[in-house]
């Protein structure tokens, strides 16, 4: 079986083929039309003196517009073709680890106050969100992101691990919604074009039609009358009669107009992306539904929204001088307006429901492509015994595979804790961030870095990344008390007595908390961390603390085997600093702090 860098070089080669032929036949074609251009007006200027031949130049003329449709045809291929191209570069960008910022990052979607949105680098350059999504529409994009930011109920996992395998090995498939983004980058914004879709109509007089039509035809029929006979009376009177008549609702026409073209200016793409929806067949549930939804109506989505963008077309052609011209009189801009709001009546009603699928679509293809991407990455296991988190050979997603180091670890009934001590870089917090964004991989339906993940609903709370705020007056130490309330808030929430199976709630909280109250003195830091622990576990919950206080050691003794110590050590090799990056069972013995500043050339006595 070929693998994903195979198959990504191989077909990058022969698509990179395919351009280069045709830019050859581009080059070609171009100095073509220059030189039946040149043809044909070197024979008009020759056959000035015989104008009765001069019809001989509609010859080289005609073949001049050919060549240029021609020509056109070939530039939109190309510009497909160099997309493709762009599709498998990104994709060996992400296997050779260097696809951090080349991709959309989701910012809009951070929040501050999430309770681990920033602390697991969900957001931004180099994110999570940055590596899975290759959605080309907003509502895609919206999708992942909140399936990232909220964990799924298992049955809900289940189903998109069904619909993530299905997708999986079709590459081709994942290419053309690639390709279909090329005219509007996440063009489509899904709550304007909606709520449009759903709004009352600003042109409500259905019966308006029956006569502004027949008074546009007259005014065309007195234009042809002026033409034929020079008899301008009538064509005059019926343009005073038109104005007269179009200025009555001149100012809800426009209102509606703009609103079309406001709400539906961007819609290429999505119609493109429904298009590759509805061609496809599928065998499992989640896919097979959303397949269906499209069928709901005597017309398909996407030839629906095409016939809408002709609409908008015509709607944006009213600013040209010589539509403006006879506008008035055929009340152009009127006629196209109730066409368009025919439409939404019509269709409406079903966008906000094309928009979903569209977007669930995306995010289970984002989903699939990770997966495709990462062989060797599984499909979580969940259970109901709760809390439970269970992994073998956990590794960091956003790190290369080839420096990542994985690790094993179990939190459960019985083992509630890990506290974890350790050196400087020696990889503490990087554990916390692996274990918080693979169980938010896990619960999102995706595949996780790791051989093997077992686990039960859970809540993943985090403080890893707490900031201060100069402007809000809020010091370290303050902020952190402040996610601690949350983190401890979220734990309360958990009822013990549910069940997990059906997605009632939510599981019991994964805490993650790495240097736990460093803005303070060593006592309070000691007091407080048991006080925070004490009360977490009491409440059903489970997680890791790191720390470089070994003081801080002594929690997991007082816990009745509720609490383990681990550490992460380092050793010197050639006089530098080595890390294996091992979870080891037990307390750190050795200290790295004096070696480091030494190593910037600060002068520290041994």
């Amino acid at each position: 079986m070929e693998s994903p860098r195979d198959v990504y070089t191989q077909s990058l080669k022969e698509n990179q083929a395919r351009v280069a032929r045709g830019r050859i036949v581009d080059r070609r074609l171009g100095w073509t039309k220059v030189a039946v251009f040149a043809i044909a007006a070197i024979a008009a200027v020759a056959l000035l003196h015989t104008p009765r031949k001069l019809g001989y130049v509609a010859i080289p003329g005609a073949v001049f517009i050919v060549l240029a449709v021609v020509h056109e045809n070939l530039l939109r291929r190309l510009r497909e073709q160099e997309r493709v191209s762009q599709f498998y570069e990104r994709g060996l960008a992400r296997l050779d680890g260097q696809w951090a910022g080349t991709g959309e990052g989701g910012d809009r979607f951070l929040d501050p106050a999430h309770p681990y949105a920033r602390d697991l680098d969900l957001f931004g350059k180099g994110s999570l969100f940055e590596l899975l999504c290759t959605a080309q529409t907003r509502t895609g994009e919206e999708t992942l992101a909140r399936w990232l930011l909220a964990a799924a109920a298992p049955a809900e996992v289940r189903d998109r691990h069904a619909a993530v395998l299905e997708l999986k090995e079709n590459v081709r498939l994942r290419e053309r919604l690639f390709v279909a983004g090329q005219h509007v980058r996440a063009g489509v914004h899904p709550e304007e074009i909606a709520a449009w879709g759903e709004g009352a109509a600003t042109l409500e007089q259905r019966w308006l039609p029956w006569v502004l039509i027949p008074l546009a035809m007259v005014w065309v029929g007195t234009v042809l009358w002026w033409l034929g006979t020079d008899g301008w009376y009538p064509l005059v009177g019926m343009t005073l009669v038109n104005i007269w008549l179009g200025g009555r609702f001149k100012e809800r026409a426009e209102e509606s107009a703009e609103a079309a073209e406001k709400a539906a200016g961007d819609l290429r793409v999505l119609a493109e992306v429904l298009a590759i929806l509805e061609e496809q067949s599928f065998s499992s549930e989640r896919l097979g539904g959303l397949r269906a939804s499209l069928d709901a109506g005597e017309v398909a989505p996407s030839k629906a929204l095409r016939k809408l963008r002709r609409l908008v077309e015509f709607l944006e052609s009213r600013h040209n001088m010589m539509v403006r011209f006879i506008a008035p009189g055929i009340f152009y801009t009127p006629l196209c307006a109730m066409a368009a709001e025919r439409w939404k009546r019509r269709f409406g009603p079903a966008i906000r429901g094309w928009l979903a699928t569209v977007g669930e679509f995306e995010a289970l293809a984002a989903l699939a492509g990770y997966a495709w991407e990462h062989p060797d990455d599984v499909l979580p296991e969940f259970e109901e015994e709760a809390p439970l988190f269970e992994a073998e050979n956990l590794r960091h997603p956003l790190l290369a595979e080839s420096i990542a180091v994985g690790n094993d670890l179990k939190l459960g009934r019985e083992l509630r804790l890990l506290l974890v001590s350790g050196p400087n870089m020696a990889g503490k917090s990087t554990l916390l961030r692996g274990i918080g964004i693979n169980a938010v991989l896990a619960q999102a339906g995706a595949a996780v870095r790791a051989r093997r993940l077992r686990m039960s609903p859970l809540t993943v709370g985090a403080s890893i990344c707490v900031l201060d705020s100069l402007q809000g007056g809020v010091s370290r130490f303050y902020a952190e008390i402040r996610r601690l309330k949350v983190l401890s808030d979220l734990a309360s929430s958990f009822d013990s007595n549910q069940s997990l199976a059906g997605g009632a709630g939510h599981g019991p909280l994964l805490f993650l908390l790495d240097e736990l109250l460093s803005g303070t003195n060593s006592h309070d830091r000691l007091e407080g961390t048991r006080f925070v622990v004490g009360a977490l576990l009491r409440k059903g919950a489970v997680g890791l603390v790191t720390t470089h206080d070994l003081a801080l050691t002594a929690i997991p003794e007082a816990l009745d085997g509720l609490g383990r110590n681990c550490h992460f050590e380092d050793s010197i090799e050639d006089r530098k600093l080595k890390f294996d990056y091992r979870l080891k069972p037990g307390v750190v013995r050795t200290s790295n702090a004096l070696k480091l500043m030494q190593a910037v050339g600060l002068e520290v006595e041994d």
